[in-house]
């Protein structure tokens, strides 16, 4: 019998209510939860996420090295630039500009926040992480 019967992803943010309205449209989600300091979302499959206030949050700064990455995330896509038109639109924004060469391709985005997360295709391997 497993210890824990759920998990969720938690993201510390400064305006949680904005964090929510990105992934809630990246995702096709609704909100499952609400508190003053909280918002949990649930996708049509189950994934759940939730965004916690914190008022001294601070923005990862990756890919640069100092307060690097605190966490990331992978979406997989069967359209990689109809996905990028969408968080973009979402208010996210590319943090790499060059395509990985070979058939697998893989994208690296933040949402408003900063949190870093990467859209790649379905059976993509993923790089170790460099540097």
């Amino acid at each position: 019998m497993a210890l824990v019967n759920a998990g969720v992803v938690v993201l510390d943010c400064a305006e949680p209510e904005r964090l929510a309205e990105f992934y809630k449209g990246l995702l096709g989600a609704e909100e499952s939860d609400v508190s003053a300091n909280r918002i949990e979302i649930e996708g049509p499959r189950g994934f759940r996420m939730a965004f916690r206030r914190d008022v001294n949050a601070t923005p990862p700064s990756w890919p640069r090295p100092e307060n690097s990455l605190q966490v990331h995330l992978d979406f997989v896509v069967a359209d990689l630039d109809e996905a990028e038109r969408v968080i973009v639109g979402l208010g996210g924004r590319p943090v790499e500009a060059k395509d990985p060469a070979g058939a697998h391709e893989e994208r690296g985005f933040s949402d408003p926040a900063g949190h870093s997360f990467t859209l790649r295709h379905a059976l993509a391997p993923t790089a170790p992480k460099q540097g």
